[in-house]
């Protein structure tokens, strides 16, 4: 989904593209629109840069990024952009994610992110989606129907 994004979803490897579908999926749920990308802050960093400094320019209103490991691409666009950054640490094979967890928890004053749990690509949607309810009645009137599904699950 595309049309006139307002969340956009960031992702560090090829590999975290199946936690992150998950996210992509909620959002698609919730019919909240978004962008979804591919760029490593290790191995792209120019490209990394463009589309974060562009993304209020393009309407974006939320980022969600994912990575793993080191998991420097969360804070590295929250130093690049006025918007709210949600952060997903990828489940890792050398320390099970808390690495990741870590990497994206500790980011130096000024430079905040908010981080869902490992993995936690579908809270990271949910929290978007929030997000955008706080000044657009349509997104959260979805939240609160989606609190009401759950609790009577």
């Amino acid at each position: 989904m595309q049309e006139s994004a307002l969340v956009g979803i960031v992702m560090g490897s090829k590999s975290d593209l199946d936690v992150m579908q998950k996210c992509a999926d909620r959002l698609e749920a919730l019919g909240v629109p978004y962008e979804m990308h591919v760029m490593s802050a290790h191995r792209n960093p120019a490209r990394v840069h463009e589309w974060a400094t562009s993304a209020t320019d393009r309407g974006l209103k939320v980022i969600i990024a994912a990575a793993g490991k080191a998991a420097h691409l969360g804070g590295v666009v929250a130093a690049l952009t006025p918007l709210p950054v949600i952060t997903v640490p990828m489940r890792t094979s050398d320390l099970g994610g808390l690495d990741s967890l870590l990497s994206m928890v500790q980011m130096p004053t000024g430079v905040p992110v908010a981080c869902v749990a490992i993995n936690g690509a579908e809270n990271a949607a949910i929290l978007a989606c929030q997000i955008l309810g706080t000044s657009m009645p349509e997104y959260r009137e979805r939240i609160v129907a989606l609190k009401k599904e759950m609790a009577d699950a």
